[in-house]
Protein backbone atom coordinates (compact mmCIF):
# COMPACT_ATOMS: atom_id res chain seq x y z
CA UNK A 1 0.00 0.00 0.00
CA UNK A 2 1.28 3.43 -0.85
CA UNK A 3 2.57 5.39 2.13
CA UNK A 4 0.67 8.66 2.36
CA UNK A 5 1.68 9.54 5.90
CA UNK A 6 2.60 13.08 4.83
CA UNK A 7 -0.92 13.78 3.54
CA UNK A 8 -2.44 16.80 5.24
CA UNK A 9 -6.02 15.74 4.45
CA UNK A 10 -8.30 12.80 5.13
CA UNK A 11 -11.21 11.82 2.90
CA UNK A 12 -14.67 11.10 4.37
CA UNK A 13 -15.72 8.56 1.74
CA UNK A 14 -19.22 7.74 3.04
CA UNK A 15 -20.58 11.00 1.59
CA UNK A 16 -20.22 9.41 -1.86
CA UNK A 17 -22.90 6.88 -0.86
CA UNK A 18 -25.44 9.64 -0.17
CA UNK A 19 -25.50 10.63 -3.84
CA UNK A 20 -28.57 12.62 -4.94
CA UNK A 21 -29.99 12.51 -1.42
CA UNK A 22 -27.55 15.25 -0.39
CA UNK A 23 -29.98 18.15 -0.79
CA UNK A 24 -33.02 16.70 0.99
CA UNK A 25 -30.61 15.37 3.64
CA UNK A 26 -29.22 18.89 4.06
CA UNK A 27 -32.71 20.36 4.62
CA UNK A 28 -33.68 17.64 7.12
CA UNK A 29 -30.40 17.88 9.03
CA UNK A 30 -30.51 21.69 9.11
CA UNK A 31 -34.01 21.58 10.58
CA UNK A 32 -32.87 18.94 13.10
CA UNK A 33 -29.91 21.07 14.15
CA UNK A 34 -32.14 24.15 14.47
CA UNK A 35 -34.57 22.20 16.65
CA UNK A 36 -31.74 20.83 18.83
CA UNK A 37 -30.35 24.33 19.44
CA UNK A 38 -33.75 25.89 20.12
CA UNK A 39 -35.17 23.11 22.32
CA UNK A 40 -32.06 22.68 24.45
CA UNK A 41 -31.66 26.45 24.88
CA UNK A 42 -35.26 26.59 26.12
CA UNK A 43 -34.54 23.88 28.72
CA UNK A 44 -31.37 25.69 29.86
CA UNK A 45 -33.12 29.08 30.06
CA UNK A 46 -36.12 27.72 31.98
CA UNK A 47 -33.97 25.91 34.55
CA UNK A 48 -31.55 28.82 34.98
CA UNK A 49 -34.30 31.47 35.36
CA UNK A 50 -36.72 29.59 37.63
CA UNK A 51 -35.42 29.45 41.20
CA UNK A 52 -37.81 26.59 42.03
CA UNK A 53 -35.86 24.45 39.55
CA UNK A 54 -32.48 25.12 41.16
CA UNK A 55 -32.29 21.57 42.46
CA UNK A 56 -29.70 18.87 41.64
CA UNK A 57 -31.96 16.87 39.31
CA UNK A 58 -32.81 19.92 37.18
CA UNK A 59 -29.23 21.23 37.20
CA UNK A 60 -28.07 17.89 35.79
CA UNK A 61 -30.80 18.09 33.13
CA UNK A 62 -29.49 21.54 32.17
CA UNK A 63 -25.96 20.10 32.01
CA UNK A 64 -27.26 17.37 29.70
CA UNK A 65 -28.73 20.06 27.43
CA UNK A 66 -25.45 22.00 27.43
CA UNK A 67 -23.68 18.82 26.35
CA UNK A 68 -26.25 18.30 23.57
CA UNK A 69 -25.48 21.80 22.26
CA UNK A 70 -21.75 21.13 22.54
CA UNK A 71 -21.85 17.84 20.65
CA UNK A 72 -24.29 19.05 18.00
CA UNK A 73 -22.31 22.22 17.31
CA UNK A 74 -19.15 20.15 17.01
CA UNK A 75 -20.79 17.93 14.41
CA UNK A 76 -23.59 19.59 12.41
CA UNK A 77 -21.93 22.72 10.89
CA UNK A 78 -19.12 20.65 9.34
CA UNK A 79 -21.55 17.87 8.34
CA UNK A 80 -23.90 20.34 6.62
CA UNK A 81 -21.00 21.85 4.67
CA UNK A 82 -19.83 18.38 3.60
CA UNK A 83 -23.32 17.51 2.36
CA UNK A 84 -23.12 20.35 -0.19
CA UNK A 85 -19.42 19.97 -0.96
CA UNK A 86 -18.04 18.15 -3.99
CA UNK A 87 -14.87 17.22 -2.15
CA UNK A 88 -15.15 15.83 1.37
CA UNK A 89 -11.56 16.32 2.45
CA UNK A 90 -10.81 17.36 6.02
CA UNK A 91 -7.44 18.48 7.34
CA UNK A 92 -5.76 16.29 9.95
CA UNK A 93 -5.93 19.00 12.68
CA UNK A 94 -9.63 19.56 11.93
CA UNK A 95 -10.22 15.81 11.90
CA UNK A 96 -8.67 15.29 15.35
CA UNK A 97 -10.50 18.34 16.68
CA UNK A 98 -13.77 16.81 15.49
CA UNK A 99 -12.82 13.47 17.08
CA UNK A 100 -12.14 15.20 20.39
CA UNK A 101 -15.44 17.11 20.40
CA UNK A 102 -17.63 14.17 19.36
CA UNK A 103 -15.89 11.71 21.69
CA UNK A 104 -16.00 14.05 24.69
CA UNK A 105 -19.69 14.69 23.95
CA UNK A 106 -20.31 10.93 23.90
CA UNK A 107 -18.32 10.39 27.13
CA UNK A 108 -19.99 13.35 28.87
CA UNK A 109 -23.41 11.97 27.97
CA UNK A 110 -22.63 8.70 29.73
CA UNK A 111 -20.95 10.25 32.79
CA UNK A 112 -23.74 12.84 33.23
CA UNK A 113 -26.34 10.07 33.02
CA UNK A 114 -24.26 8.28 35.65
CA UNK A 115 -24.35 11.15 38.16
CA UNK A 116 -28.06 11.63 37.43
CA UNK A 117 -28.58 7.97 38.40
CA UNK A 118 -26.70 8.63 41.65
CA UNK A 119 -28.95 11.61 42.34
CA UNK A 120 -32.08 9.46 41.85
CA UNK A 121 -30.54 6.69 43.99
CA UNK A 122 -29.96 9.07 46.93
CA UNK A 123 -33.43 10.61 46.52
CA UNK A 124 -35.18 7.23 46.56
CA UNK A 125 -33.00 5.11 48.84
CA UNK A 126 -31.87 7.81 51.32
CA UNK A 127 -34.60 10.48 51.16
CA UNK A 128 -34.01 11.76 54.71
CA UNK A 129 -30.34 12.46 53.91
CA UNK A 130 -30.88 13.77 50.37
CA UNK A 131 -30.39 17.49 51.08
CA UNK A 132 -27.38 16.76 53.27
CA UNK A 133 -25.71 14.58 50.65
CA UNK A 134 -26.69 16.47 47.48
CA UNK A 135 -25.52 19.95 48.42
CA UNK A 136 -24.59 22.56 45.82
CA UNK A 137 -20.92 21.81 46.50
CA UNK A 138 -21.50 18.10 45.88
CA UNK A 139 -23.34 18.86 42.65
CA UNK A 140 -20.42 20.98 41.41
CA UNK A 141 -17.91 18.27 42.34
CA UNK A 142 -19.90 15.57 40.55
CA UNK A 143 -20.31 17.75 37.45
CA UNK A 144 -16.59 18.58 37.43
CA UNK A 145 -15.67 14.90 37.76
CA UNK A 146 -18.07 13.95 34.95
CA UNK A 147 -16.49 16.51 32.61
CA UNK A 148 -12.79 16.57 33.45
CA UNK A 149 -11.87 12.89 33.52
CA UNK A 150 -13.10 12.08 29.96
CA UNK A 151 -11.53 15.30 28.64
CA UNK A 152 -8.03 14.49 29.90
CA UNK A 153 -8.31 10.83 28.93
CA UNK A 154 -9.30 11.69 25.38
CA UNK A 155 -6.49 14.24 25.03
CA UNK A 156 -4.03 11.42 25.70
CA UNK A 157 -5.84 8.99 23.41
CA UNK A 158 -5.99 11.44 20.49
CA UNK A 159 -2.36 12.51 21.02
CA UNK A 160 -1.32 8.87 20.55
CA UNK A 161 -3.38 8.64 17.35
CA UNK A 162 -2.16 11.98 15.94
CA UNK A 163 1.46 10.78 15.98
CA UNK A 164 0.77 7.67 13.88
CA UNK A 165 2.09 7.60 10.29
CA UNK A 166 -0.82 6.73 7.99
CA UNK A 167 -0.80 4.48 4.91
CA UNK A 168 -4.00 5.87 3.51
CA UNK A 169 -6.43 8.75 3.91
CA UNK A 170 -9.89 7.23 3.38
CA UNK A 171 -12.29 7.17 6.35
CA UNK A 172 -15.52 5.24 5.77
CA UNK A 173 -17.68 7.55 7.87
CA UNK A 174 -19.45 10.91 7.62
CA UNK A 175 -17.31 12.27 10.46
CA UNK A 176 -13.84 11.57 11.82
CA UNK A 177 -13.60 8.66 14.25
CA UNK A 178 -10.51 7.63 16.18
CA UNK A 179 -10.64 3.91 15.37
CA UNK A 180 -11.03 4.61 11.63
CA UNK A 181 -7.89 6.76 11.72
CA UNK A 182 -5.93 4.20 13.76
CA UNK A 183 -6.80 1.49 11.21
CA UNK A 184 -4.91 3.52 8.58
CA UNK A 185 -1.66 3.33 10.56
CA UNK A 186 1.50 2.00 8.91
CA UNK A 187 2.89 0.80 12.27
CA UNK A 188 1.72 -1.29 15.21
CA UNK A 189 -1.01 0.33 17.31
CA UNK A 190 -0.80 -1.75 20.50
CA UNK A 191 -0.44 1.30 22.76
CA UNK A 192 -3.45 2.97 21.13
CA UNK A 193 -5.55 -0.19 21.47
CA UNK A 194 -4.68 -0.74 25.14
CA UNK A 195 -5.25 2.88 26.15
CA UNK A 196 -8.46 3.07 24.10
CA UNK A 197 -9.72 -0.10 25.79
CA UNK A 198 -8.96 1.26 29.27
CA UNK A 199 -10.59 4.60 28.43
CA UNK A 200 -13.70 2.83 27.13
CA UNK A 201 -13.97 0.84 30.37
CA UNK A 202 -13.66 3.92 32.60
CA UNK A 203 -15.89 6.30 30.61
CA UNK A 204 -18.48 3.88 29.22
CA UNK A 205 -18.69 0.59 31.08
CA UNK A 206 -18.12 1.90 34.61
CA UNK A 207 -20.94 4.49 34.32
CA UNK A 208 -23.06 1.81 32.62
CA UNK A 209 -22.65 -0.69 35.45
CA UNK A 210 -23.07 2.07 38.03
CA UNK A 211 -26.41 3.10 36.50
CA UNK A 212 -27.56 -0.53 36.45
CA UNK A 213 -26.50 -0.96 40.09
CA UNK A 214 -28.30 2.19 41.29
CA UNK A 215 -31.53 1.21 39.55
CA UNK A 216 -31.30 -2.30 40.94
CA UNK A 217 -31.16 -0.74 44.41
CA UNK A 218 -34.08 1.53 43.53
CA UNK A 219 -36.14 -1.47 42.34
CA UNK A 220 -35.41 -3.28 45.62
CA UNK A 221 -36.60 -0.27 47.65
CA UNK A 222 -39.72 0.13 45.49
CA UNK A 223 -40.54 -3.54 45.98
CA UNK A 224 -40.93 -2.92 49.71
CA UNK A 225 -42.91 0.33 49.34
CA UNK A 226 -46.48 1.39 48.66
CA UNK A 227 -47.98 1.72 45.18
CA UNK A 228 -48.14 5.50 45.63
CA UNK A 229 -44.42 5.64 46.35
CA UNK A 230 -43.71 3.41 43.32
CA UNK A 231 -45.71 5.81 41.14
CA UNK A 232 -43.70 8.82 42.32
CA UNK A 233 -40.41 7.00 41.74
CA UNK A 234 -41.45 5.88 38.26
CA UNK A 235 -42.54 9.41 37.43
CA UNK A 236 -39.17 10.92 38.38
CA UNK A 237 -36.95 8.10 37.08
CA UNK A 238 -38.69 7.14 33.81
CA UNK A 239 -37.23 9.99 31.66
CA UNK A 240 -33.72 9.09 32.82
CA UNK A 241 -34.26 5.37 32.13
CA UNK A 242 -35.64 6.09 28.64
CA UNK A 243 -32.71 8.36 27.70
CA UNK A 244 -30.16 5.98 29.17
CA UNK A 245 -31.50 3.00 27.21
CA UNK A 246 -31.75 4.98 23.95
CA UNK A 247 -28.26 6.42 24.30
CA UNK A 248 -26.77 3.00 25.13
CA UNK A 249 -28.37 1.51 22.00
CA UNK A 250 -27.22 4.33 19.70
CA UNK A 251 -23.67 4.27 21.12
CA UNK A 252 -23.51 0.48 20.71
CA UNK A 253 -24.62 0.81 17.06
CA UNK A 254 -21.81 3.28 16.35
CA UNK A 255 -19.17 1.13 18.10
CA UNK A 256 -20.36 -2.00 16.26
CA UNK A 257 -20.40 -0.14 12.93
CA UNK A 258 -16.78 1.01 13.34
CA UNK A 259 -15.67 -2.63 13.88
CA UNK A 260 -17.74 -4.03 11.00
CA UNK A 261 -16.90 -4.15 7.30
CA UNK A 262 -19.03 -1.24 6.17
CA UNK A 263 -18.95 -2.33 2.52
CA UNK A 264 -21.22 -5.26 3.43
CA UNK A 265 -23.95 -2.91 4.73
CA UNK A 266 -26.50 -0.97 2.69
CA UNK A 267 -24.94 2.53 2.25
CA UNK A 268 -28.09 4.35 3.39
CA UNK A 269 -28.38 2.15 6.51
CA UNK A 270 -24.67 2.68 7.27
CA UNK A 271 -25.09 6.47 7.14
CA UNK A 272 -28.16 6.34 9.43
CA UNK A 273 -26.39 4.09 11.95
CA UNK A 274 -23.34 6.34 12.02
CA UNK A 275 -25.50 9.42 12.74
CA UNK A 276 -27.71 7.97 15.48
CA UNK A 277 -25.73 8.80 18.59
CA UNK A 278 -24.97 12.40 17.52
CA UNK A 279 -28.56 13.12 16.47
CA UNK A 280 -31.07 11.11 18.52
CA UNK A 281 -29.98 11.96 22.13
CA UNK A 282 -29.77 15.76 21.55
CA UNK A 283 -33.23 15.65 19.96
CA UNK A 284 -34.81 13.45 22.63
CA UNK A 285 -33.24 15.04 25.74
CA UNK A 286 -35.38 18.23 25.69
CA UNK A 287 -38.45 16.36 24.42
CA UNK A 288 -38.40 13.71 27.14
CA UNK A 289 -37.65 16.08 30.02
CA UNK A 290 -39.67 18.98 28.67
CA UNK A 291 -42.79 16.90 28.09
CA UNK A 292 -42.54 14.31 30.86
CA UNK A 293 -41.60 16.41 33.90
CA UNK A 294 -44.55 18.70 34.79
CA UNK A 295 -42.35 21.24 36.61
CA UNK A 296 -40.31 21.93 33.48
CA UNK A 297 -43.31 21.63 31.14
CA UNK A 298 -45.30 24.17 33.14
CA UNK A 299 -42.53 26.77 33.05
CA UNK A 300 -41.91 26.19 29.34
CA UNK A 301 -45.57 26.79 28.52
CA UNK A 302 -45.53 29.86 30.75
CA UNK A 303 -42.47 31.25 28.97
CA UNK A 304 -43.91 30.55 25.49
CA UNK A 305 -47.24 32.18 26.34
CA UNK A 306 -45.41 35.22 27.69
CA UNK A 307 -43.43 35.57 24.48
CA UNK A 308 -46.64 35.32 22.43
CA UNK A 309 -48.26 38.13 24.43
CA UNK A 310 -45.18 40.33 24.03
CA UNK A 311 -45.01 39.73 20.28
Amino acid sequence: MENTSNSLYLNLTMFVNIGHYRYPAFVVCFLLYSFIVYANLVIIMVISQERTLHEPMYMFIALLSVNSLYGSTGFFPRFLMDLLSVSNLISRPACFTQIYIIYTYASYEMTILGIMAYDRYVAVCHPLHYHRKMTSKTVLKLAALALTFPAFGLITCISLSARLPLCGNSIQKVFCANWNVVKLSCVATDANNIFGFLLTITTVFLPLFFVLYTYLRIVVVCGKSSSEFKGKVLHSCLPHIVLFVIYSITAFCDIALSRYNIEEINPFVAVILSLEFVVIPPVLNPLVYGLKLPEIRRHILKMLSLHKRIS
